[in-house]
């Protein structure tokens, strides 16, 4: 799950991998898996959610500053480089778009949007963005993001048992079907329908 998070926003083959529901799954399971760090967890659920927010977060913002080491380092070639099965120079476009949009805010946004997620940090590299500004956007960006997930997935189950006896780990393909699905289908419109429509108004000029 560590390597997964810091994958997704360190390594740019990792646009693909599920952040979101594999966070929210990790905040139902948040005993199971503390359980497995410190044998006999801590009975505590709060103190077991802070332990993973902590190593999550740590992997997350590891992974953005590697992003942004890489943009640094490479930006001109990325921009240069053609598209093959994983790497889509579109997806650049697409962050830097949203960067330009939302300026160092982008940093924190970007973290709730998969793919964007991945490349914000490499865009932010690549326009050469002050490294103060990144790291302080980058912790406050991946805690936000990490604390909601793993938050929302516990206590959403504990509140789903308690008011309608209705067990999440029981369902737990839809639940990460369902979370896929509203976190991508915006991406996923933005770059068919978007795309057609910049196409549509090449051929009208």
């Amino acid at each position: 799950m560590l390597f997964i998070v810091f994958a997704e926003t360190g390594l740019m083959v990792g646009f693909f991998l599920p952040g979101d529901s594999l966070l929210f799954v990790a905040g139902i399971f948040s005993q199971k898996l503390v359980n497995k760090l410190i044998p006999g967890g801590t009975g505590n659920d709060m103190a077991d959610l802070l332990i993973l927010l902590l190593l999550i977060s740590f992997c997350g913002i590891v992974g953005n500053i590697l992003g942004f080491w890489f943009g640094q380092k490479s930006g001109p070639f990325l921009f240069h480089r053609k598209d093959n099965f994983l790497f889509k120079k579109r997806y650049l476009y697409d962050a830097k778009e949203f960067y330009d949009r939302h300026g160092g805010q982008a940093i924190v946004f970007a973290r709730f949007i998969p793919i964007v997620r991945t490349f914000a940090p490499i865009v932010a590299g690549i326009v050469q963005m002050d490294k103060k500004k990144f790291m302080f956007y980058n912790i406050v960006g991946c805690v936000a993001w990490v604390f909601t997930m793993l938050f929302a997935g516990h206590y959403l189950d504990e509140l789903f048992i308690r008011k309608f006896h209705f067990d999440l780990k029981k369902h737990l393909e839809v639940i990460v079907l369902g979370i896929i699905l509203v976190t991508t289908l915006p991406v996923l419109y933005k770059l068919f329908f978007g795309k057609r429509k910049s196409s549509s108004g090449n051929t009208s000029s």
